[in-house]
């Protein structure tokens, strides 16, 4: 039988495999130095307080939705949130790892992808809780989450064309986009994520430099908006005449409140809160209330703190930034996250009226952990610097990059 010598890897194969690894790692290295570390970690920060905090309520809405055939396990919910950080911290650092341009393009065919199947949710959407906002594709996706990352990015963009021609109707076109998505929540409904986009889409022109009048004339379309959703809108009705008083909601944000406030400034300890079992939604819209409860009002006030930090935190970033569409995408992602969060902790303190909305990065949830995730890593990305040309004193107009 004939032998075969031992196979020997060419002297070729072997150094391109090591120009790989030097290339993989010299790429991890540039990533690091130019991501805004700082704000990484404020986010890993919150996804940490989130994963006690669902363990805390997770109890309470297992035992609520357990039944006679199916019982679940008091920590169901944790153990499938870690599952959806998992994804989501996949999601981020691979959104962080794109180029700028990248991160635009992939924006914006999400956007385009994710407008497309909030036209399918009345069609072929599924309904939880009497609202329409599921599409059932293998896995249940809601696609108003996913959108209003690359909501972000997509105005930025389409308002960032002024800079090469200032006569394109980019208001028109933005406010255009805008009324559209509107509508398509509204029909599901969801009012509180219309008055989100609504509240991002605000800042983002605001901050695009548009005149007075302009801005004048879109804060009174927004009161007229407003006026015209309460009047002819039963979803926005029904909610704002509940803040005020009265209502089923209105005794679920009262029972928000007082769990709450019920753990005093330390908090009565995990597992140990008993006010949480009579939250609707322990988990996800009032996770607020069972940290409040379980850990104390220091660590709701350290929540805050966080929240606020980051917003800071991009602002400064962008304080000397040339490009507008990375000021405007970045200063959406920034109001979309911060918004979300102040809109849920308000609905807690029983200051806004009942939104059904999550606390972003906490709370539990599968569609809204990656989404939030993901236009974090897109933040990331956006916000990328070559940290060399900072130390030299140069600017992207120094470099003849920014005329």
């Amino acid at each position: 039988m004939a032998t075969h010598p031992p196979y020997v890897p060419r002297a070729g194969n072997a150094t391109s495999a090591a120009k790989m690894r030097r290339t993989r790692r010299s790429e991890l290295g540039i990533w690091w130095r130019e991501i805004d570390r700082v704000l990484l970690v404020l986010v890993l920060a919150l996804m940490g307080i989130g994963a006690a905090a669902v363990a805390a309520s997770s109890p309470a809405s297992a035992r609520r939705l357990s039944t006679s055939a199916v019982k679940l396990d008091d920590l169901h919910f944790f153990y499938i949130h870690l599952r959806w950080q998992f994804l989501g911290l996949i999601a981020m650092f691979g959104a962080s790892m794109l180029p700028r341009e990248m991160a635009r393009r992939v924006g914006i065919l999400l956007g385009f992808a994710m407008l497309i199947g909030l036209m399918l949710v009345p069609v072929v959407g599924s309904s939880v809780n009497g609202a329409k906002r599921w599409l059932n594709l293998g896995i249940s996706l809601q696609p108003s989450e996913f959108l209003k990352p690359a909501f972000a990015i997509s105005i930025a963009w389409v308002l960032s064309w002024r800079v090469r021609d200032p006569n394109l109707p980019v208001i028109a076109i933005s406010t255009a986009l805008m009324g559209l998505i509107g509508a398509l929540l509204m029909l599901q409904p969801d009012f509180g994520s219309t008055v989100l986009f609504v509240g991002v889409w605000f800042v983002m022109i605001l901050m695009s430099g548009i005149p007075v009048k302009r801005i004048a004339a879109a804060g009174a379309a927004g009161v007229i908006g407003l006026i015209a959703a309460y009047t002819f809108y039963d979803n926005a009705r029904h909610r704002i005449d509940a803040f005020l008083g009265g209502g089923t909601a209105f005794d679920q944000v009262d029972l928000a409140e007082r769990t709450l406030l019920a753990g005093g400034w330390t908090g009565s300890g995990l597992w140990l809160g008993t006010r949480k079992f009579g939250l609707p939604e322990a988990h996800t819209d009032y996770i607020f209330s069972v940290i409040g409860e379980e850990f104390g009002l220091i660590v709701c006030a350290i929540i805050v703190i966080l929240y606020l930090a980051i917003v800071l935190r991009v602002l400064l970033r962008l304080l000397d930034e040339e490009d507008l569409f990375t000021t405007l995408a970045a200063a959406g992602l920034t109001a979309q996250l911060g918004g979300q969060a102040f809109i849920n902790i308000l609905v807690n303190l029983q200051l806004f009226p009942s939104k059904g909305m999550t606390l972003p990065l906490i709370s539990y949830g599968g569609s809204s952990t990656i989404a939030l995730c993901l236009g974090v890593g897109f933040l990331l990305a956006i916000t990328r610097r070559n940290p060399f040309l900072k130390r030299e004193g140069f600017t992207l107009r120094d470099l003849g990059l920014v005329q």
